[in-house]
């Protein structure tokens, strides 16, 4: 019998502790590294590896019962949507109460990865190389901040300062400040909000419209009620649109602009604060910047605010920094063609680890993807050929051009829920193409030994 493959794992954040997991309970020999000192990643805030984005106000967006790893629940004592060191100290009990710890080498990066035949060569921070049959890349997504492209007009002469949501740490950053926040995600409105008791005057500066779910709908969390694997997307969400409908009624209404799309085409807002304070006039919205002068923001309407700060919350690019340039680059088009979102095509052994923007929680999905990649480890799940592949791929991606808004944002968008359920057919599925050749190669191991 021949040796199992020993696995690299990058990053032991959310993805990579689900990954390292998955992998010690199969008896898969792994490494996984971490550039920071301790466990959580994203969810670390001040994490000493300086490329977290997580702010002092921070809460998660999904509810505790529905981002939860499968096997380990969150503790019931914590609030339905608990704060960033809460969701850091279940990662902390996560990996102590699997055993995880003393499997991950801390305050070590990866610098590069080099495939080779039959496997790669991974060079780390410390200098040294280390060979492995194969690579699980789970450092995130949220670390590589795009800026608005091209830039403002003025943007590079203004004496207002400029930050980008990721470099937002703490209120006070924003105290007695007039501040511009630009974009409609999540972290916008959340940095809205902080800027609305903090700062001296806000502004939600919108290129386009969102819809703003709250986060509670007739007492219970928005996702408990609208979201399940059993129900498929095209059910869910018509009766989601009716259910948000009827809660916060028309953007319009908060001053904000009417949304291009509907809701669940483009990733969701999620505030049950920050329509509060658009209705009470502590942050006033605003179309997109025109140009930026000396001391003021100018809008594409033509009104003009004097302004202290400008929060760019205008998202990531996915880049890989161990990737030689042109092996894996995402291009323009910030997009990595992966098969079910895990599997290189090109590149055996070559797996990815919550690389994809879900219309829910990330954990359990990074679960579910590690434990298909364990399968395939152990042979016990076959890929379809390489057109299989490549058509699948293609397939997802009239999908998501077909569902989505145009944006860079939603290029790894997937629905928490029909995913789910896509990757558990997909670990069937697997299961039955492997069968023919475990059989094909145990009746040549019979007649081998006859």
């Amino acid at each position: 019998m021949s040796a199992p493959p020993r696995v690299c794992v990058i990053g032991a954040g959310s993805s990579g502790i689900a990954t390292a997991k998955v992998l010690l309970e199969r008896g898969i020999p792994f490494d996984c590294f971490e550039l920071s000192d301790r466990i959580g990643g994203n969810w670390v805030w001040g994490n000493r590896n300086g490329v977290s984005a997580a702010y002092r106000s921070l809460h998660i967006n999904t509810s505790r019962e529905r981002m939860a790893f499968s096997d380990f629940p969150m503790p019931a004592e914590l609030p339905d949507f608990p704060r960033h060191d809460q969701v850091a100290a279940y990662f902390d009990a996560y990996a102590d109460h699997f055993g995880l710890r003393d499997r991950i080498t801390f305050r070590t990066g990866v610098q590069h990865v080099a495939p080779r035949p039959g496997g790669f060569d991974v060079t780390l921070s410390t200098g040294e190389t280390r060979g492995y049959e194969a690579v699980c890349v789970a450092n995130g997504h949220h670390w590589d901040p795009r800026w608005p492209e091209p830039a403002f007009p003025g943007a590079d002469s203004t004496a207002i300062e400029q930050i980008h949501s990721h470099s937002y740490t703490e209120e006070a950053q924003l105290a007695g400040k007039r501040v511009v926040v630009v974009g409609m995600g999540n972290s916008a409105v959340d940095i809205a909000v902080d800027a609305s008791y903090h700062g001296a005057a806000t502004y939600l500066s919108a290129r386009r419209g969102a819809h703003v779910i709250p986060k509670y709908v007739f007492g219970r969390p928005y996702d408990q009620i609208a979201g399940s694997e059993r129900i498929p997307g095209w059910i869910r969400w018509p009766l989601a649109r009716l259910l948000l409908k009827s809660t916060t009624g028309r953007m319009t209404r908060y001053g904000l602009p009417a949304p291009d799309h509907k809701f669940a085409q483009a990733h969701p807002t999620m505030s049950s604060r920050v329509l509060d304070r658009l209705a009470h006039g502590a942050i006033t919205p605003k179309p997109n910047i025109s140009r930026l002068d000396r001391s003021s923001v100018v809008f594409t309407d033509g009104s003009r605010v004097e302004a202290d700060l400008v929060v760019y919350c205008t998202g990531y690019r996915i880049s890989f920094p161990f990737f030689d340039a042109g092996f894996l680059d995402p291009g323009e088009d910030n997009e990595v063609r992966l098969y079910q979102r895990v599997f290189h095509p090109r590149v055996p052994g070559l797996y990815f680890i919550g690389l994809v923007q879900p219309l829910g929680a990330i954990m359990p999905i990074a679960e579910r993807q590690s434990e298909l990649v364990a399968d395939h480890l152990q042979g016990s799940y076959a890929l379809p050929d390489r057109l299989g592949m490549l058509a699948e791929i293609a397939k997802h991606r009239q999908a998501v051009a077909k569902r989505y808004v145009a944006s860079k944002r939603h290029t790894i968008q997937v629905d928490f829920d029909d995913y789910m359920r896509e990757l558990r057919r997909e670990r069937i599925r697997g299961a039955q193409r492997s069968a023919p050749a475990a059989r094909t190669s145990r009746r040549v191991a019979g007649r081998a030994y006859a």
